[in-house]
C-alpha cells in the first residue's frame, strides 16, 4: 500500500492493479471510496486493454484469435511503483508502472508501457493514464476509469438522499446491455435535464451506458448534507453508472472505449471506440475527484 498525502487529502493505493484504496478528507474526516465490502471486493480498477466485454471473450487481430477477460488484464496485473516526488515531506504524487511481458502478449499482441499517475492538489485527486505505444507497429487498444464511491457518506443518510447533478442539461439515452454486450435497444435516462436521482432499483438491469454525453462534470450530491464530490473527466466519449445490487456505491466510469456491440465481427481495427496509436507515440487522458 502506498499514500500519497497534503494538507487536505490521504490517498492510499496499492501496486495490485494500481488501484486506489482510500481517498480520505481531512477537513471533513469522511472517506469517500467504497472499502471494497462483500457485495463487490473492488473499489476503482483500472480498465485495460479493453472496456467492458468481449463478444465470446474473444478478438481477431492480423488473422490470429486472442482472448481476454470482461475489462483486460490491467486491474489483475501487478504494477511498479516508479517515482515519488515529495512536498513539505510529504509524497504528493505516485506513478505506477506495467510493462508489456511474454505473459501480457498471449492475449494482447502489442508492446506497450502503461503509466498511472496519482497526485493531490489541494482538494483534488488527479489521475493521469499514459499508454506508450513501445513498439513500431500501430496498437489497438481501450483504457477507462471504474472508481466506486461510498453512498450514503453520513451515517444516519440513505441511498436515495443522493443524486447525480450533470454540468450540462442532458438528453441521454442509456444503451442497454444484454449479457455484457450493447444491445441495439436504448431508453432515455435523461430528458433535458441535469439531474438523475439515485435509487438502488436503477442498476437491477446492468449498467447505465452512456455515449458522447454533453457534460464533463458530474457531481454527488445529497439532498440532506452538504457531503459529496465533483468528478471531472474532460475528452471521454463514453461513460458508465455501475453498482452492484443492493449495494452502498455509486460507479463513475469515464472511458476511452466501450464493450462489443452484440453484432460486433470480432476484428479488433473494428472495435466500437478502439485507439489506434502509432509506433513509439503515446496516448494520455485524465479525469479529477473533488471530495468536500
Amino acid at each position: 500500500m502506498i499514500k500519497i498525502e497534503n494538507d487536505f487529502l490521504i490517498v492510499k493505493a496499492k501496486t495490485a492493479g494500481a488501484e486506489l484504496t482510500s481517498i480520505f478528507n481531512k477537513k471533513t474526516n469522511l472517506e469517500y471510496l467504497w472499502q471494497a465490502e462483500k457485495e463487490w471486493t473492488k473499489q476503482a480498477p483500472v480498465l485495460f486493454p479493453i472496456v467492458g466485454q468481449l463478444k465470446e471473450n474473444s478478438y481477431f487481430y492480423d488473422g490470429k484469435s486472442y482472448s481476454l477477460d470482461r475489462h483486460g488484464f490491467a486491474r489483475n496485473s501487478q504494477f511498479t511503483p516508479d517515482s515519488y516526488r515529495d512536498h513539505n515531506s510529504q509524497f504528493s504524487r505516485i506513478e505506477f508502472v506495467l510493462k508489456s511481458s511474454d505473459k501480457t502478449l498471449n492475449n494482447f499482441p502489442f508492446q506497450f508501457e502503461l503509466k498511472i499517475i496519482y497526485s493531490v492538489e489541494e482538494v483534488k485527486l488527479n489521475i493521469k493514464y499514459e499508454v506508450k505505444n513501445s513498439a513500431d507497429n500501430n496498437m489497438f487498444f481501450s483504457i477507462g476509469a471504474h472508481p466506486a464511491f461510498k453512498i450514503p457518506l453520513i451515517e444516519n443518510e440513505l441511498y436515495k438522499d443522493y443524486f447525480l447533478e450533470f454540468n450540462q442539461n442532458e438528453f441521454a439515452e442509456r444503451w442497454k446491455l444484454q449479457n455484457g454486450l450493447v444491445a441495439d435497444e436504448k431508453e432515455i435516462v435523461l430528458n433535458n435535464t441535469n439531474k438523475l436521482p439515485l435509487k438502488k432499483s436503477l442498476f437491477y438491469d446492468d449498467a447505465l451506458v452512456f455515449k458522447h454525453l454533453k457534460s464533463d462534470k458530474i457531481s454527488i450530491k445529497s439532498e440532506k448534507s452538504n457531503h459529496g464530490l465533483h468528478f471531472n473527466f474532460k475528452g471521454f466519449p463514453y461513460f458508465g453508472i455501475w453498482a452492484a445490487k443492493d449495494a452502498k456505491f455509486v460507479c463513475l466510469e469515464p472511458w476511452h472505449g466501450i464493450a462489443d456491440s452484440v453484432s460486433h465481427d470480432h476484428q479488433l481495427e473494428n472495435k466500437e471506440g478502439i485507439i489506434n496509436l502509432e509506433g513509439g507515440k503515446t496516448f494520455s487522458c485524465e479525469y479529477s475527484i473533488e471530495p468536500y
